[in-house]
């Protein structure tokens, strides 16, 4: 997002940043918390999610180096609406929500890029709750696999089966599964925690439609 802007709107914003270091399983923010840092994640991963009674968090979204939490503020609000814990860890651009709202007040294209983002993002969440909803487990661990390894550029996902399930809201025996049968088809290596993948064309002839919708969605956007 940062290297869409015009060269003196870039480097306003990165003046006001400091590096974090985002490590894995830490919780930026609440639902319904107050914004008061901003991050633009650079090799981090941050993972939306939302919950329901006691059930487990069930992922929503995905923030990659292609967008940025705390968009909201572009709208006036000054509240995170989902949960955001790190899924990858890693590094981001991190910046005040006070030296960001002035930021946006002296960028009318730094609030128009905000605007494309946060249609994406709408695009994203909804495609996500009707996968949830529709689409077999196979079919959406593989559209989640294609998803992170876009994110983090082909590395290693550090992630247990248990975490797995939580992300897609269904059974650890039903990723165990789904995860096996990957392997034996040389998708993914699976291996003490630690995914790579082997083949994005198999994951993409099994993954939903979602993933392609969700890439055209954002080129329609930016490109």
């Amino acid at each position: 997002m940062i290297d869409r802007l015009p060269a003196a709107d870039a480097r306003s914003l990165l003046a006001k940043c400091r590096p974090a270091d985002l490590e894995f399983g830490t919780e930026l923010n609440s639902a319904g918390a107050p914004i008061s840092r901003v991050h633009f994640p650079t090799t981090a991963v941050i993972s939306l999610t939302a919950a329901i009674g006691g059930h487990h968090p069930l992922e929503i979204g995905v923030i990659g180096f292609e967008g940025m939490l705390g968009a909201s503020m572009a709208l006036g609000v000054d509240r995170h609406p989902l949960r955001a814990i790190v899924q990858g860890a890693g590094q981001a651009h991190e910046i005040s929500a006070a030296d960001f709202r002035g930021l946006l007040q002296d960028s009318k294209r730094l609030e128009q890029t905000l605007h494309g983002y946060l249609f994406v993002l709408a695009e994203q969440l909804a495609h996500s709750a009707a996968c949830n909803a529709f689409h077999a487990v196979e079919a959406r661990l593989a559209r989640w696999l294609l998803i992170m390894d876009d994110r983090t550029r082909g590395e290693p996902l550090v992630l247990t089966h248990l975490f797995l399930a939580d992300m897609l809201g269904v059974r650890r025996s039903a990723v165990t599964i789904a995860a096996g049968r990957m392997q034996d088809r040389e998708m993914i290596r699976y291996r003490r925690g630690h995914i790579r993948v082997l083949s994005r064309p198999g994951l993409e002839s099994i993954a939903c439609e979602c993933y392609p919708a969700a890439l055209a969605a954002y080129r329609r956007q930016f490109n």
